[in-house]
């Protein structure tokens, strides 16, 4: 029988092993008379009362170092962030500029540079998605620039 998922008040003194200690502390008290039984408790104060501080203590240290933590962790996400918007500026302005100075030779490349797939990068790493539309927008551009510089382009010369 499992007895784990059972509350305190649902077990025997003989099952739960507080309970039992708790018994036989009570039942050694019992033959104590009221003033003994008062000395006792008046001599117990002081160690329950330290016991109690370094308890306090305890926790008080414990929500620090899990404050912290917390400050920490919150710290590494922001920067993580930032470096991410900083990498995304970067490659965009990247492409933006290589798109610029290519425009004169390939303007079918410029067209890809600079057009949906410029603002899908962008997306990737500042936002940190990525839309199956973006994909989709990127295939069709590129496919379209391709054709268009395949008609524009003058046979060789033979």
């Amino acid at each position: 029988m499992n007895r784990e998922g059972r509350l305190p008040a649902d077990r025997k003194p003989d099952e739960d092993p507080l309970l039992s200690a708790g018994l036989k502390v009570a039942m050694q008290w019992a033959d104590v008379g009221t003033d003994q039984l008062k000395a006792a408790l008046e001599a117990m104060e002081p160690e329950l009362v330290r016991e109690h501080r370094v308890l306090l203590q305890r926790l008080k240290m414990q929500r620090e170092a899990e404050q912290q933590y917390e400050e920490r962790r919150e710290q590494r996400a922001h920067r993580r962030q930032m470096t991410e918007v900083i990498v995304g500026a970067v490659l965009a302005l990247a492409m933006l500029g290589a798109g610029v100075y290519v425009a004169a030779d390939a303007w079918w490349l410029a067209t890809l540079l600079c057009g949906p797939s410029l603002l899908a990068l962008a997306k990737v790493f500042v936002l940190r998605r990525s839309d199956p539309d973006d994909m989709k927008h990127l295939s069709r551009a590129a496919r379209t620039s391709t054709n268009a510089a395949g008609q524009a382009q003058p046979p060789p010369p033979q």
